[in-house]
């Protein structure tokens, strides 16, 4: 008993009891049910016959309490209620018997049929089998043949191991390439998508990238794999695109091209190769239209050129034939059928034509075409006159072909029958003798009083028969008579009229219209500001005297004004001769006495035609009008220096000094002596220039410059100490300074001088861009990269920094930074240089020559641009190239650019001229690479 306890204590309790409802075996410790073939049944279509294996889906049995349906819907005459009435009553013994009696009869009916059914339903399925077998049935011939397999056979089947190659098994370490700020700008923004668009973006294109060497903002990845050749595509494609707008930005210069624009539009035009279908339905609805409306003559117009279009040439004719019987009275049918047909049968057409339309000037001027010779254009047109003889079109045709002697019967006549045109009566006055013409401009003025032309043209016959003083009468009785005719004066159409006089050589009516219609409708307090606007637009339209005569006009107006002087001085030096701009500053001392800038101009303009004295008198009558003058003290200097009157120089700087001591009388006092080699002289002015001016920077910078010169580099180092004490704000002492120490060995000390500079003045892109260059002259590139950058962040704008960050670039990185710089500084004359420069490296010879013209159109006051323009020409121009670039540059006169003051500011080349100084500023340059 004690072991039969023993035991019933060790089972289980659970054993041999049902499992509790959502059990699941293992889920305890982790283990997961799955499922298996066995489970589920060998693998079946949809419409797979079942084989009995599974059991049948269970019915879902009717409640007692479902209602019968009692609908008439539901009745049947034959079976009756499709449910059952007697579902509610009780089940008692007579309803048993009853249903057994039933069920006896369906099992002995069903047997009767059972063999055959299930003989037929086997055939079925056997059928069905063979078309479509089980896929364990596909592999039975397999198994079948597993039986044969030995033991040895079966071991020594291969395992299942992995089929990739080695290549793919053992994959490379991933690669990552450096890409550009712009290209993880246009990846951030290829899955982004815009409701709006910027108007600079919309104009230019492009994204603003980052700054280079700063931190780039987080951009989303696209999740498809990039093409990097593709992108190496785009972005040439997207520069082109760039500096093509750019140069459009720059140059105001159209870039659609008129002839291949045109080429486009022809190769727009429908061919006899496009879509038959189109063609079918476009004749079809032509036919109709013709058919609704035969009168309608562009119906037929259409018919005709469809078929000429798809070369059916003689069904086109035949339908033009047909339209015009239908539209007799349609010039426009007429004139297309005269030009499908051939030579011959086409002045048939237009003859028939005219006898339908006799009054046609259109089907008159196509007969005359059609003749080949002269007599019978003659007599076209004349049968023409004869039928219209008001058509002022014929008559100008009809001339067009007679003789001088001829043309001017026929134009007396022509303007008997047109009176009212005007254009007949000037040809014929310019047929006329001098006093015919002025009795056919009386009575064309008699016929048409309300006409400027007329007017005009009595002014210019005046003029052309020496008749000066008529010019001004005549202009103002013109306008007269038309105010009181009614006729509104538009000045703008008038001023156009004296443009056109002047290209006509009528210099005298122009100046006459200019002078009597430039105030009308016109404020007085906006004279002055429309005038000039008046006078810049003829001078861009090549109307030099309509222009003049502006200015004179305004002068007489505004006489006290030194800005319209010194604006008609501006343009008598561009567009005039040297007598006229010398005039006209005689006239302009005369009323604006105060006015430095006219004398030195007037003393300027004597001193280039060689007359010194004259140049000297003027600059006398200066210093009477204006005593005490630095800028006419000056002036007066550098004619006598320049005229190697140096003992003159001197002893006017000496009396300057006395009477106006200035900064600048000082410096350049100190420098005629330092220039002609007085160094004790000029040591001594530049020791008292310094206590009397310290806060006067150049001074400073002379002194340590003369002191570098003469070798005493502690002397040049304590005098811009000392300067940059006073003058902290001035950048080219700082970079002085700074070379100083460099070329002295001391890097370190150079760095530390640039850095102080840049901490007292923030924000100067010329000490970023000397603290760049020492370290690349050192050979440091790492730290030039890293302080561009830095200068990139605090200087965005700054054009120098752009210029100099495309050349430290890998050569296929510049054309990217090029564009980027374009973005930024678009109007540079720095960057613009430095793309010039980039397309001469890369031999882009015609681009390169394109980017200098726009640079120095830009900038002509920078001496460098000239020089690469110049040394580009060397290289890649003519004889003829070369000498317009000096001639431009001579004339723009540059003062500024570092190689330039360079060569222009040092000591040896201080009597030096503009076409001197080019060639040597050219040979210190380096060809681009």
């Amino acid at each position: 008993m004690a072991a039969q306890a023993q035991v019933n204590k060790k089972k289980k309790t659970f054993i041999g009891l049902p499992a509790p409802l959502g059990y699941v075996p293992g889920l305890g410790r982790g283990a997961t049910g799955f499922t298996t073939r066995s489970d589920i049944g060998p693998a079946r279509d949809a419409t797979d016959v079942s084989d009995d294996r599974h059991a049948p889906p269970v019915k879902r049995q009717k409640d007692d309490d479902d209602e019968v349906d009692l609908n008439e819907a539901n009745f049947d005459e034959f079976a009756g209620y499709g449910g059952s009435i007697c579902g509610k009553d009780p089940y008692d013994k007579d309803d048993e018997e009853a249903d057994a009696i039933y069920d006896s009869i369906d099992k002995r009916m069903d047997e009767k049929r059972r063999e055959r059914r299930e003989k037929r339903l086997q055939i079925e399925i056997e059928k069905y089998r063979q078309e479509r077998p089980k896929i364990q049935q596909q592999f039975s011939d397999l198994k079948r043949s597993l039986a044969d397999v030995s033991v040895n056979e079966w071991m020594s089947l291969p395992e299942v191991g992995d089929a990739r190659n080695k290549k793919q098994r053992n994959a490379k370490a991933d690669k990552f390439t450096p890409m550009p700020d712009t290209f993880l700008a246009k990846a951030a923004l290829s899955g982004e998508s815009g409701t709006t668009i910027d108007a600079r973006e919309q104009k230019f294109g492009g994204l603003n990238s980052p700054f280079p060497g700063a931190m780039t903002p987080g951009f989303s990845t696209p999740a498809a794999d990039i093409d990097m050749k593709k992108i190496g595509q785009a972005r040439n494609t997207l520069m082109d695109i760039k500096l093509t707008q750019v140069s459009d930005s720059v140059s105001g210069q159209t870039v659609v091209d008129p002839k291949g624009y045109l080429t486009d539009l022809q190769s727009m035009l429908p061919s006899h190769g496009g879509d038959i279908n189109d063609v079918k339905k476009a004749r079809l609805l032509l036919k109709s239209v013709r058919e609704t409306n035969p009168k309608h003559p562009p119906a037929w117009i259409a018919s005709a050129r469809l078929e000429e279009v798809t070369g059916k040439l003689q069904a086109a004719r035949n339908l033009i034939m047909k339209g015009c019987e239908e539209c007799q009275k349609s010039e426009d049918v007429w004139l297309e059928a005269a030009r499908l047909v051939p030579g011959d049968q086409a002045k048939a057409v237009i003859t028939q034509g005219i006898r339908h339309l006799p009054d046609s000037v259109r089907l008159w001027i196509k007969a005359a075409d059609l003749e080949t010779e002269l007599k019978a254009k003659k007599r076209v047109f004349r049968k023409a006159l004869e039928q219209i003889p008001n058509s002022v079109r014929l008559w100008k045709a009809t001339v067009e072909l007679e003789e001088e002697e001829d043309a001017r019967i026929m134009l007396s006549r022509a303007v008997e029958c047109c009176p009212t045109s005007v254009e007949l009566w000037v040809a014929l006055a310019r047929l006329e003798t001098y006093e015919n013409s002025r009795k056919v401009l009386n009575k064309a003025r008699e016929n048409i009083p309300t006409d400027r032309q007329i007017w005009i043209t009595a002014a210019k016959l005046e003029e052309a028969n020496g008749n000066t003083h008529m010019v001004e009468k005549i202009i103002e009785r013109a306008l007269s008579s038309l105010r009181a005719n009614m006729v509104e004066i538009n000045r703008e159409q008038w001023i156009k009229d004296a443009e056109d006089c002047e290209k006509a050589s009528s210099i005298f009516t122009c100046q006459a219209i200019a002078r009597s219609v430039i105030g009308v409708g016109i404020e007085d307090e906006d004279r002055k500001h429309t005038w000039m606007e008046d006078a810049d637009s003829c001078a861009s339209h090549g109307a030099i005297e309509c222009a003049r005569a502006i200015y004179a006009h305004a002068l007489t107006f505004f006489p006290s004004k030194k800005s319209i002087w010194l604006r008609a001085a501006y343009f008598e030096k561009n567009y005039g001769t040297r007598e006229s701009l010398e005039a006209l500053l005689q006239r302009a001392v005369a009323h604006c006495p105060k006015a430095e800038v006219l004398w030195l101009m007037g003393a300027k303009s004597k001193w280039l035609a060689g007359d010194v004295p004259a140049a000297r008198s003027i600059l006398s009558l200066a210093f009477q009008a204006n005593p005490n003058s630095e800028e006419i003290w000056l002036a007066a200097v550098k004619l006598e220096s320049e005229n190697n009157e140096f003992e003159r120089a001197r002893r006017l700087l000496q009396k300057a000094r006395s009477s106006a001591p200035t900064a600048r009388v000082m410096m350049k006092s100190v420098k005629l002596e330092w220039c002609l080699g007085d160094m004790p002289r000029g040591k001594d002015l530049l020791d008292e220039s310094v206590k009397h001016y310290p806060d006067f920077a150049k001074l400073w910078m002379m002194k340590g410059q003369i002191e570098e010169q003469r070798g005493r580099m502690d002397a040049a180092r304590d005098a811009y100490t000392q300067g940059l004490k006073k003058c902290s704000t001035a950048i080219p002492m700082w970079i002085l300074l700074s070379r100083l120490e460099e070329n002295a060995g001391t890097l370190t000390k150079a760095r530390s001088i640039l850095e102080k500079a840049r901490l007292k003045n923030p924000h100067c892109p010329e000490l970023w861009l000397e603290a760049v260059r020492v370290e690349n002259r050192a050979g440091l590139k790492n730290i030039a990269q890293t302080l561009m950058a830095k200068a990139m962040q605090e200087c965005p704008g700054s054009g120098i920094l752009w210029a100099e960050a495309i050349f430290m670039e890998g050569r296929p990185q510049r054309k990217t930074k090029s564009v980027d710089a374009l973005k930024r500084c678009e109007h540079d004359p720095h960057v613009l240089l430095a793309v010039s420069k980039l397309f001469w490296s890369e031999r882009k010879i015609n681009k390169a020559r394109e980017w200098f013209h726009r640079t120095v159109k830009i900038d002509p006051d920078s001496g460098d641009a000239w020089a690469y323009m110049y040394k580009f020409e060397l290289a890649h121009g003519s004889e003829e190239q070369q000498e317009e670039v000096k001639k431009r540059c001579v004339n723009a006169e540059p003062h500024h650019g570092e190689h330039w003051c360079k060569i222009s500011k040092n000591i040896e080349n201080w009597r030096n001229k503009t076409d001197e100084i080019l060639p040597m500023v050219a040979a210190l340059l380096t060809v681009p690479t």
